[in-house]
């Protein structure tokens, strides 16, 4: 079925919304994730209350989506987040899911995603929902494990059950089990159906919202007041102390993130390569971006800004990744693929530059 012109802005507004809105995740981590979240939890269901598109083809750029807005978030824990030993923790959510989904991608096997959850999204989400009024650093080791302890059991398992084990849907589950119309009625005549259901459920919030409110004295006191811009002059939350890494730590962490990310990408979009092309591909990008800003900072030569340096390694990056992929004779990946695969290497590696910590590297005189 063609797609109409009210189906094609649907879809372009829904994409434009999740390629762009995790942009701003390193300024508003808290608000662009939860946007984020919210949109990757809706999306499929706007498409199929608004238009008549098939949505097999959509359901894999939506795995790729997701993957894209959650690197972004843990790249932007290396410009905001100021408790180290949470940062650990962060790494090793972040990575520890990244594995879990290529194994699924690679076995089919849903269980997997249950013995790897994705708890360091809502891991994130904490931490900077304590970031918008107290100092990170004053949480305890020992209550940043708790933290991530008890998202990992007592939400994420169960969520991560409910979706991949189970396989229920919450908008379906809600429409049928617990207004009890058809899954595909709209929210209206769900609300109208049992409207006892839905005063119930207001008052529910409103006393979570009033119990909030009454706990609120109990608190630590507030370094600074409520703000979600990371870069607000009136709190202490960026980062104090810049850790020097070594230039081989750092891109071998780029070389995992990359090859992780470029590994998952191909299987999700059912792309016709191999594990060794994937590798090769990432190598290539890595080595030569990291090649190249050695070389420039030795010489004195600095990025001006971000956008510029975005422009010229996605030019070095399309280029690379399109004679790769014309020697290595993969006829079936076409020039769209390689410019998305360059396009989003270079946001990765790019945000990896600025926030990742590294060694400076002294000019050469000439």
């Amino acid at each position: 079925m063609l797609a109409s012109n009210t189906d094609t802005l649907v879809v372009l507004t829904i994409l434009a919304v999740r390629f762009i809105v995790p942009l701003f995740i390193p300024r508003f981590p808290l608000p662009a994730i939860l946007i984020c979240l919210v949109v990757d939890a809706a999306d499929q269901s706007i498409l199929q209350q608004l238009t008549d598109l098939e949505l097999t083809n959509y359901q894999s750029l939506d795995k790729a989506l997701d993957i894209y807005y959650l690197a972004i978030a843990y790249l932007s824990v290396y410009r905001n987040w100021t408790n180290p030993f949470a940062v650990g923790i962060a790494q090793f959510l972040w990575y520890y899911r990244l594995v879990g989904v290529l194994l699924f991608e690679v076995f089919d096997q849903r269980w997997l995603l249950v013995v790897f959850p994705n708890t360091f999204e809502y891991f994130f989400i904490a931490y900077c929902v304590i970031q918008t009024r107290w100092d990170p650093r004053r949480v305890t080791n020992r209550r940043m494990i708790e933290l991530a302890a008890f998202i990992w059991i007592f939400i994420k398992l169960p969520q991560e059950w409910w979706i991949h084990i189970a396989q229920n849907d919450f908008t379906d589950f809600m429409k049928e089990t617990v207004f009890g119309v058809d899954p595909s009625s709209s929210w209206a005549d769900a609300f109208s159906n049992r409207p006892g259901v839905l005063i119930a459920i207001l008052l529910v919030i409103v006393g979570l919202i009033v119990a909030a409110v009454k706990l609120r004295h109990r608190l630590p006191t507030a370094d600074w007041a409520f703000g979600l811009d990371m870069d607000r002059t009136d709190a202490i939350v960026r980062p104090v102390e810049t850790v020097s890494v070594s230039l081989r730590a750092t891109v071998l962490e780029k070389l995992a993130l990359i090859g992780l990310i470029g590994a998952i990408f191909a299987n999700v979009l059912d792309l016709d390569t191999t594990a060794a092309q994937v590798v090769g591909a990432t190598l290539l990008v890595v080595l030569v971006n990291a090649g190249l800003s050695v070389r420039l900072a030795r010489r004195g030569v600095e990025w001006e800004s971000l956008a510029l340096e975005f422009v010229v390694l996605a030019a070095v990056n399309s280029v690379l990744l399109g004679t790769y992929s014309a020697i290595v004779g993969e006829d079936d990946v076409g020039l769209p693929t390689v410019l998305f695969f360059g396009l989003l290497l270079t946001v990765l590696i790019v945000l990896f530059d600025r926030f990742r910590p590294a060694v400076t590297v002294t000019p050469t005189t000439t």
